[in-house]
């Protein structure tokens, strides 16, 4: 693979109708297959600048093009490459790639030119994967996460922790050299503390991946609850639009519906649910089922009490807390909706709810916003800290803190220095 030499090229835009496209080249032949069909030379042409001109083939005029040169080393592979803006026709693009594999390039595989600037160090592994979590980021939270990646701040930061191990663990390993002498190199008090503070850093890092993970794909949050509570408004409410139907007449929402909203720069996948009740009929019950489907799967549960239903606030809270038995991992809120309508019961219960509100009227929508954001960072600040959001990088991470508690346990037990060698060595190879 690394002797691979052909010049491929693809298109680079989405696939489809469009003002403009634009065609990548990548290879060692990218200036001399371009230059075939373009109408003008090439040669000596500086890196970095555009030409205008038309792409011709056997068969005639193509199209007037844009035509953009990086001279190897000073591209995105790293290695000659030419970018051809072309009108964004389909006929057109396919037209340009067939003559240019006609001149003797070849098609792109996916992810190829990701993978050539991977292979000629122009981005290490971290910072490849981030190319992907940045094209398909749709919050400001999975772009800020993606970005950060793709500069370098994860790697970075884990070249910085794996220097500090190294330089420990090479005069460990000196001490092997010289165990007849029984000489320490490494001050252990210090491995100590240096091997504490890594494990801690790493630890974060790791638990991040929970936060990251659902930047990266969205939370779901499930609004449940007895029918008529105000889950349908609830969820208009939020979108800002009249999205479910809303009626006085039990069992209306018998499918769950699903939307998404960004709040503060985070996708939650909103899931509203048929209202859970004994006794309903056959197709309000399958809803139900769907229902209790979703509650399952999502990370946070909105379970909806109605305000003017003292029964029915009865029946809610101890729905929650067997809620709440079921599924510790869970971030399960009690909210009182209808509160403009409170009984006097539910006044001296106040206490209980995580959250009071209206979802008729708005008051207290700004309030549960916040609190679902609040969940979701819990005590990280996205804007500094890095956060983990692909699964390998965090099995990685798991592997390094296994290694490094086991360094520590070795340091706290008196091991041998050769044991301790190799617990550290293992996380550097993990980091």
């Amino acid at each position: 693979m690394l002797e691979n030499h052909d010049t491929i090229c693809a298109l680079a835009t989405a696939n489809g109708v469009g003002a403009i496209s634009v065609i990548r080249l990548s290879g060692a032949k990218s200036f001399e297959i371009t230059e075939s069909l373009f109408s003008k030379s090439l040669k000596d042409k500086q890196s970095h600048t555009v030409h205008f001109g038309t792409i011709s083939s056997s068969e005639g005029l193509i199209d007037e093009v844009l035509v953009t040169l990086f001279k190897e080393g000073k591209s995105y592979t790293g290695e000659e490459s030419v970018e051809i803006s072309c009108h964004g026709s389909t006929f057109i693009q396919e037209k340009i790639i067939a003559a240019l594999i006609a001149s003797g390039a070849r098609m792109a595989n996916p992810g190829e030119f990701t993978q050539r600037a991977f292979l000629n160090g122009n981005l290490d592994l971290s910072q490849a994967e981030a190319v992907a979590d940045l094209i398909a980021s749709q919050s400001r939270s999975a772009h800020d996460i993606a970005l950060k990646q793709l500069r370098g701040k994860f790697s970075n930061e884990l070249k910085d922790l794996r220097e500090q191990l190294i330089h420990f663990a090479s005069l460990v390993e000196l001490e092997l050299d010289f165990a007849e002498e029984d000489v320490e190199f490494a001050d252990r008090s210090e491995l100590k503390i240096l091997v504490s503070n890594v494990l801690a850093y790493v630890r974060r890092m790791a638990q991040s991946f929970e936060l990251g993970n659902a930047i990266k794909n969205g939370v779901p949050v499930a609004i449940v609850g007895a029918p008529n509570t105000g889950k349908s408004t609830l969820l208009n409410q939020l979108l800002g639009e009249d999205r479910a139907i809303v009626s006085s007449i039990e069992g209306t929402t018998r499918d769950v519906i699903e939307e998404t909203l960004n709040i503060n720069g985070i996708i939650f996948r909103l899931i509203d649910t048929a209202g859970i009740r004994e006794g309903a009929e056959e197709i309000e019950a399958l809803g139900i089922e769907r229902s209790k489907e979703k509650i399952e799967q999502a990370k946070i549960v909105l379970c909806l009490t109605d305000a003017s239903n003292s029964e029915n606030f009865t029946e809610t809270t101890a729905w929650v807390k067997s809620l709440k038995t079921l599924h510790p991992d869970k971030h399960i809120l009690l909210v009182q909706n209808k509160a403009d309508l409170k009984t006097a019961n539910l006044n001296e219960a106040s206490n209980v709810f995580d959250l009071q509100m209206s979802a008729l009227t708005g008051n207290g929508v700004a309030e549960l916003k916040a609190k679902l954001v609040a969940l979701v960072l819990g005590d990280y600040n996205v804007q500094d800290e890095t956060i983990v959001s692909n699964a390998r990088h965090h099995a990685a991470l798991l592997q390094t803190a296994a290694a490094l508690e086991r360094a520590q346990e070795g340091l706290y037990g008196h091991t041998t220095a050769d044991f301790i060698a190799m617990d550290i060595r293992e996380a550097m190879r993990q980091l």
